[in-house]
């Protein structure tokens, strides 16, 4: 191969490489290159709406039967009338091995900021306290994220108003075609996602019809077991001492509920 030929097949080379990256740019989050940055429209419960800048990563540890998941997801935003962004983020955990946590809403109700969010998979789910409703909620006291219960909730919120599902190929071409992803199109998406918990806000425990569905774990010093290893230890003591070799913090340890404690 003479230097010449050798030259034109670097440069054309470079430049293919270039252009595939411009069009992965947008598509890095969903095949794990990097970070993902997008803005939507949210449409407020009283018709108002605001835009929201939002954001992933990809990393971290696979459960069976998914890919590569969302390391880290966060969203900004101004409420209405103040001049102040306020940021909700969701990060890795060791003991989760991915962000805790996936973004379903974002609502306001008199200057005051909600999130509705729900745990990301299975182990996330035991660790958040295995709520049902599927989600966790969140109110900013004006300087923090403080995490609250389903009745504390405002019942003017029913919807769910962000892009559900950040890995979907629709959502990056929507990224792609518009600047401000418009609330309408946000709807569409969501539109196939499946689910009770995912049509509108519940305010009812979701009949979960296979057990197998997400197990009950407890959390140890370097893992999860399954509530079953506990729950079959022969005694209270047995199952006391099963928690302590196991690590498991005194206030997870299952023990008191399967078990009469001794002079109790």
């Amino acid at each position: 191969m003479n230097s010449g030929h050798w030259l034109w097949k670097a440069i054309g080379s470079i430049a293919l490489m270039l252009i595939l990256g411009a069009s992965m740019n947008a598509q890095a989050g969903l095949f794990g290159f990097g970070g993902t940055n997008w803005q939507e429209e949210v449409l407020l419960h009283d018709g108002r709406s605001i835009v929201v800048e939002r954001h992933s990563s990809r990393g971290g540890r696979r459960e069976i039967g998914h890919g590569t998941p969302i390391m880290e997801q966060s969203v900004s935003f101004t409420v209405p009338g103040s001049n102040r962004p306020i940021v909700w983020k969701t990060e890795y955990s060791q003991d989760v091995g991915r962000a805790n946590l996936e973004l379903l809403a974002v609502h306001i109700l008199n200057g005051t900021a909600y999130i509705v969010a729900q745990p990301n998979l299975c182990l996330a789910y035991n660790k958040w306290g295995r709520p049902n409703p599927p989600y966790v909620f969140f109110k900013h006291d004006g300087r923090n994220w403080q995490r609250i219960s389903l009745g504390e909730l405002p019942i003017e919120f029913k919807e769910l108003n962000v892009s559900i599902v950040i890995d979907d190929p629709d959502l990056f071409d929507a990224i792609d075609h518009y600047k401000v992803i418009p609330a309408k199109v946000i709807k569409e998406l969501n539109r196939g996602v499946t689910g009770p918990q995912f049509k509108s806000i519940l305010r009812e425990p979701l009949i979960i019809k296979d057990p197998r569905w997400c197990p009950e774990m407890i959390r140890t010093g370097d893992g999860w077991l399954g509530v079953g290893w506990f729950k079959d230890q022969p005694s209270y003591e047995a199952c006391a001492n099963y928690c302590i070799k196991e690590k498991v913090l005194a206030e997870v340890c299952p023990c008191d509920r399967f078990f009469h404690k001794e002079g109790k």
